[in-house]
């Protein structure tokens, strides 16, 4: 068999997913930007930048070198966990590389074995596979449905579960722009001796009091652990679990992921650690951040569509390629909005995902609205003239 054969099948593969519109390619920024996450405009902070020159002219290095449990550990993690425990309420906080592997890092090691995970079908898929890379059952409720969580779990107390169960949802979900009902949600853990485990990826810094995310009510209960990710609307990297005590030592004796994986930059812990004091320093970026979520809601509205009350605004267009040339019209008009199709929705729900930030003002987002009302109609009758 010679090189070329070998390639055939992920060759074949991916003429499959050219064939249904769900081919991806890199592509760089340009235009306004309508696709990042970083919501409050901190990824380009002087202020923090200001923080991590300062770091290196200290001496902090520029890599961890090593595990945090061999030479990798450098006061500056040490530093941010503090700091980050204290700002969200929570008795302990472990710094991991990113998102994803935070997720896959808890849900692969803190349920057990004779547990049950109920993820929310609409979960980040990180989540999914940690869980299923996990040892504990595993068990989709519908979305936002607090009934199908109840039903779940009594079910699989019915027929002899006799673990711990595991509530996992985001708190604000990242295609759809909605919350998750949290106050029902950690009712049905109480009721259980269940634990809830939420995801604030999209919340942090942008929600609750000085940014503390629409979970801070809950932090620092024994049965909650919280994800809070720094390289969203904290315009840094990584991500910080906060838990009680007990659980982020069981993590750093058991967690493979953190065990094995080189630290995070200790730059990165000066970056999130200096993004935390922004965020409660400056409410104004929230104010400002909360006016362009009102205005997008209207001129949405206006064109027949349906407002998320957040500042992720999803156009639901059904057809995948539609959706993607909407998008790429919008971008050859200065407008950086992405098209997202399956996998990362259900089939039948691609859409455009509007993200708002503070990196436009209220000009450009009427400007995209106005935009997107010509497109659209163009989309609907490809063969107006132009």
């Amino acid at each position: 068999m010679n090189g070329r054969a070998l390639l055939e099948r992920y060759e074949t593969s991916l003429r499959g997913l050219a064939r249904k519109n769900r081919l991806r390619t890199l592509s760089g920024r340009a235009g306004l930007d309508f696709a990042s996450n970083d919501y409050l405009g901190l990824a380009r902070s002087k202020r923090m930048a200001e923080a991590v020159a300062a770091a290196l002219a200290a001496g902090t290095p520029v890599g961890a070198t090593g595990s945090r449990l061999l030479r990798g550990n450098a006061p500056e993690h040490e530093a941010l966990e503090a700091k980050a425990a204290g700002f969200f309420g929570a008795e302990r906080a472990l710094f991991f590389g990113g998102g994803y592997v935070a997720n896959f890092a808890v849900l692969t090691t803190l349920p057990q074995k004779g547990d049950l995970i109920v993820l929310d079908e609409l979960i980040h898929a990180s989540a999914h596979e940690g869980a299923r890379a996990g040892r504990a059952e595993v068990m989709e409720a519908a979305h936002n449905d607090t009934d199908t969580v109840d039903d779940a779990i009594r079910t699989w107390r019915a027929r002899g579960g006799a673990g711990h169960a595991w509530i996992v949802v985001e708190s604000l979900y990242s295609m759809d722009g909605d919350r998750a009902p949290l106050c029902e949600l950690i009712e049905v853990a109480d009721r259980y001796g269940a634990f809830l485990f939420v995801d604030e990826a999209h919340a942090t810094g942008v929600y609750g009091p000085d940014g503390r995310g629409l979970a801070h009510d809950l932090e620092g209960r024994d049965n909650v652990v919280v994800l809070h990710t720094c390289g969203k609307a904290l315009g840094a990297s990584g991500a910080l679990v906060t838990a009680p005590k007990v659980l982020c030592d069981y993590l750093v004796n058991r967690c493979r992921p953190f065990i094995y994986a080189t630290a995070p930059s200790p730059l990165m812990a000066v970056a999130a650690a200096t993004a935390l004091d922004i965020v409660a320093q400056e409410p104004e970026r929230r104010e400002r951040l909360t006016k362009l979520v009102s205005l997008a809601g209207r001129r949405a509205k206006e064109l027949g569509l349906a407002a998320s009350g957040s500042q992720i605004l999803p156009i639901v267009v059904g057809d995948n390629a539609r959706a993607m040339a909407l998008a790429q019209a919008l971008q050859a008009r200065g407008f950086d909005v992405r098209g997202i199709r399956p996998p990362t929705v259900p089939e039948g729900t691609a859409r455009l995902r509007i993200s708002l930030t503070l990196n436009v003002g209220e000009a450009d987002v009427s400007a995209l609205f106005d935009a997107l009302a010509e497109e659209w109609g163009r989309s609907q009758c490809p063969h107006a003239s132009s």
